[in-house]
């Protein structure tokens, strides 16, 4: 027979990490509205829910990892860049998504991306709660789901 795992999505007794950049932040505060009221609304208290700002998204990797160590069952990683002029924009969405890749790799702990890369402020805003739904709602919903698929990888 085939044993399946699969993460619930009730976050009672959990803690978490948001790591948010405050560049862009008509977009990310939305995210990070959509990321509290996903936690709130499976379960985790708010007491349990630790916000760290960051000026930028190239410093999300960095508070990403050091809010791991601290123990929390998840990090979710919210910020939103936006294309301008020049080639910065791909140089920060590459190395942000490698980066926050990396420390989910090397911290054991769940780590989500919730990073929108947009080409104008109105596809970040659309994906940042209006048409597209709220990328920081679906972060948090990964990193519970995955939060709680560690504890059923660990059952026998």
């Amino acid at each position: 027979m085939v044993r399946e795992k699969a993460g619930r999505l009730t976050g009672a007794g959990r803690s978490f990490a948001v790591v948010i950049g405050r560049f862009n932040e008509l977009v990310s505060g939305r995210l990070l509205e959509g990321a509290i009221d996903c936690l709130v609304r499976h379960d985790v208290a708010e007491k349990d829910i630790a916000v760290y700002r960051v000026p930028g998204t190239f410093e999300i990797p960095q508070a990403a990892k050091r809010a791991a160590a601290t123990g929390v069952d998840g990090v979710i990683c919210l910020g939103a860049l936006i294309r301008g002029e020049t080639s910065h924009f791909d140089i920060l969405a590459h190395q942000a998504a490698r980066d926050v890749s990396r420390v989910a790799l090397d911290s054991g702990t769940p780590v989500a991306f919730g990073i929108i890369a947009a080409d104008t402020q109105e596809q970040a805003l659309e994906r940042a709660g209006s048409k597209a739904g709220n990328k920081g709602w679906h972060a948090a919903l990964s990193a519970l789901e995955m939060a709680n698929l560690w504890d059923e990888m660990k059952k026998k």
